[in-house]
C-alpha cells in the first residue's frame, strides 16, 4: 500500500516521511514493554487518521519512522498527533517513569523529518529541467 500513490478528490500523492523522536533528555526507557506499547499507539494512531508506516524501528532512545500521510494534514500535525496520544498514554500506563521523566510529556519537544521520495533529488531537478513545450517551439503561423 505505502509504494502506490494514493488519490483524493483532486489529488494524486504520495508524501513519505522519515522521522526520529526521542524520549525526554534522550533516556533509554523505549526498552520491553515500553517499546512494544509505543508500537502499538503509533500503528493505532495511523490506524485512525489513515496514513501508512511503512518501517517503524524502537531504539532505546529513539524511534525512526517511515510513515506516508496525506496532504491535509501537515507533518507538524502528523508529529504532535503521534507524539502527544502515545505520550499520554505512556506516561499513564508506565507511571514509574515519572522518575526518570519530569513535567508532562514523554517526548523532548524537537524531531528529525525529511521528505522520501521514490527517486532522488538530482533526477527530479534533470526532469523538471529538461521539460519543455514543444507547441512553444513551433514557428508561429503566418
Amino acid at each position: 500500500m505505502a509504494t502506490k500513490y494514493w488519490t483524493g478528490a483532486h489529488t494524486t500523492h504520495r508524501l513519505r516521511y522519515h522521522l526520529v523522536i526521542l524520549p525526554k533528555y534522550r533516556k533509554r526507557v523505549l526498552k520491553g514493554k515500553i517499546a512494544t506499547r509505543i508500537k502499538q499507539l503509533f500503528f493505532q494512531a495511523c490506524q485512525i487518521n489513515k496514513w501508512w508506516i511503512d518501517e517503524l524501528n524502537v531504539q532505546p532512545d529513539h524511534v525512526h519512522l517511515l510513515i506516508q500521510t496525506k496532504p491535509r494534514e501537515s507533518l507538524s500535525q502528523v508529529v504532535q498527533l503521534l507524539k502527544g496520544g502515545s505520550s499520554k498514554v505512556i506516561r499513564i500506563e508506565y507511571p514509574e517513569l515519572e522518575e526518570y521523566l519530569w513535567g508532562d510529556s514523554f517526548w523532548s519537544d524537537g524531531y528529525f523529518a525529511e521528505s522520501v521520495g521514490v527517486v532522488n533529488e538530482s533526477v527530479i531537478k534533470n526532469y523538471i529541467k529538461n521539460q519543455h513545450d514543444e507547441s512553444m517551439e513551433a514557428e508561429p503561423p503566418a
